[in-house]
């Protein structure tokens, strides 16, 4: 995961936009196992099955970084640049939001992305997620859109 977090083009949506060390990323991974223990959820490993290999992450979080959403909970995703292209970001969101809607019990999931994003726009779409708002981030000021499923709408 410290070579995902260390590439400038994975990480160039990301907060605002720099790498990340092994020491980020070790302390990171910490930070999600404490939200499986006091939320229920949070992010899974994406794993090719034929070899094994990581290809970064996928899972839901509440998004606390925006407030305005909460509460809330979102569906994100982070794949090594080598991964991309390849339909593993929208197969491996389409079983998180199924965990999250059947297995969880959730009755709404949002996504938030950096507009420009485009490749996470194709994921979202194909996930049948529907706009919701647009805001900016509270932090770094560049534009974001929110977008909503909840379990009525949701496709297994």
């Amino acid at each position: 995961m410290a070579d995902i977090n260390a590439d400038p083009r994975v990480m160039r949506w990301i907060d605002d936009g720099s790498v990340r060390d092994l020491d980020y990323t070790a302390e990171a991974i910490e930070r999600w196992e404490e939200e499986w223990d006091e939320e229920g959820f949070g992010l899974f490993a994406v794993e090719l099955l034929a070899s094994g290999e990581l290809a970064g992450f996928t899972g839901l979080s509440v998004p606390e970084f925006l407030p305005e959403v909460l509460p809330a909970v979102a569906i994100g995703w982070r794949l090594g640049s080598q991964f991309w292209g390849q339909g593993y970001a929208s197969e491996a969101a389409h079983a998180t939001l199924e965990f999250a809607l059947q297995d969880r019990g959730l009755d709404r999931v949002i996504s938030i992305n950096r507009v420009g994003d485009d490749a996470s726009e194709n994921v979202i779409r194909k996930l049948g997620m529907v706009p919701e708002r647009e805001t900016s981030h509270p932090v770094y000021g560049y534009p974001l859109r929110v977008r909503a499923i909840d379990l009525t709408e949701f496709q297994a």
